[in-house]
Order: C-alpha cells, then sequence, then structure tokens
C-alpha cells in the first residue's frame, strides 16, 4: 500500500450492494486496521487530525464488506453496507445522487435482515418466530406460498399475484438461511447451467 507524504492514502467508498459510489475519505495505516478490526469503515479525518468512524456522531455507520488495492497500489476501494446517508448533508451520496439501488440489492438488503434475525433473535419478528419452528415448517410454508402463488396466476387479480409471489420470495429467503446458503449461491447454479 503506498501512502502519501502525509502517510495517508484515498478510500473510494462504495455501496456493497447497489454498487453506488457513496463518498471520499482518507485512511492512514491506523485507520486501516481499525476498518479490518472492527468491521465499521474507519478514516483519518484531515480537518479533526484524529481517527474518525463514519457514523460516530449520525449513527450512519458504514458495514465493511470487502476492501481493494487498485493497479498502483495508492488508491483503495471499500465496498461497504452503509446504515443511512453516507453524506454529512443528508444526502446518499456525496454527490447528490440517491442510492435506492436496484430489485437486486433490495434482496440483499432483505437477506441481510434475516441474517440479522438469525443472529439477534426478536420475539417481535416474525421472522424469528418462523426461524424457531426449524427447517421443516419453513419448507411447509415455502410450499404454501407455492400453491397460493400458483392459485393466483389463474385468477385476474394482479395485486394479489404479485402478493402470493413477493410472499414466496421472502420464505424461500428464510429457508435458505435456515441452511446456511443465500441467493448467491442459487445464482451461481443457474449462472453454471447459462448457455
Amino acid at each position: 500500500m503506498k501512502f502519501d507524504q502525509n502517510g495517508l492514502i484515498p478510500a473510494i467508498i462504495q455501496d456493497a450492494n447497489s454498487h453506488k459510489v457513496l463518498m471520499l475519505g482518507y485512511m492512514n495505516e491506523e485507520s486501516f486496521a481499525k476498518t479490518r478490526e472492527t468491521g465499521m469503515v474507519t478514516f483519518y479525518s484531515r480537518s479533526k487530525q484524529r481517527l474518525w468512524t463514519k457514523g460516530e456522531s449520525s449513527k450512519n455507520y458504514l458495514h465493511l464488506k470487502s476492501w481493494a488495492l487498485d493497479c498502483d497500489k495508492d488508491t483503495l476501494l471499500i465496498k461497504a453496507v452503509p446504515d443511512g446517508p453516507a453524506c454529512h448533508t443528508g444526502a446518499d451520496t456525496c454527490w447528490g445522487e440517491e442510492n435506492n439501488g436496484d430489485s437486486i440489492s433490495f434482496l440483499n438488503h432483505l437477506e441481510g435482515i434475516i441474517q440479522d434475525r438469525l443472529d439477534h433473535p426478536s420475539e417481535k419478528s416474525y421472522t424469528t418466530r418462523l426461524l424457531n419452528k426449524g427447517t421443516h415448517k419453513i419448507a411447509q410454508k415455502v410450499g404454501e406460498e407455492a400453491v397460493e402463488l400458483i392459485i393466483e396466476s389463474l385468477r385476474e387479480d394482479d395485486d394479489l399475484f404479485r402478493g402470493e409471489a413477493a410472499d414466496l420470495i421472502y420464505h424461500l429467503l428464510v429457508l435458505l438461511k435456515d441452511r446456511g446458503m443465500s441467493m448467491a449461491d442459487i445464482v451461481k447454479v443457474l449462472e453454471s447451467r447459462h448457455g
């Protein structure tokens, strides 16, 4: 890693799900080490002259997913999942762009919520209650939702059809998490079958 004369390296922050560029910050060796250790993106603030964890005051943390160096080893690409807007102005990005992602990004987000319910159960959560029932009941629920989708496909109500399709996908995601898998695992199978 090539740091500049001030011991800093630019770090481009990209949303790990939507791939939108969120912001640019600077890291020194200590902030980079803290980022890797804690999983929370931490910069060296040139104005404050200290380490600064993004979100320490706003609670809009950036959760590290991966990092890479560019070909010259003088710029970092940090892929992270934001808890909220990345810019201090309240905008999603420091360029004023919206970070809505796309439909696939939302499925990634939903998978993250399901994983969180698995890791941190909540009695108020339907997902937690479903996970607590075990694989048999989750699989049964996927089957029920599939049958309901088939029934709605034969009717004229598109709203009900979309609702049942959403229910099926949600319950499938829960079943995948229960089995220790993700949608990415299924996409790899689909990719291997393509062509």
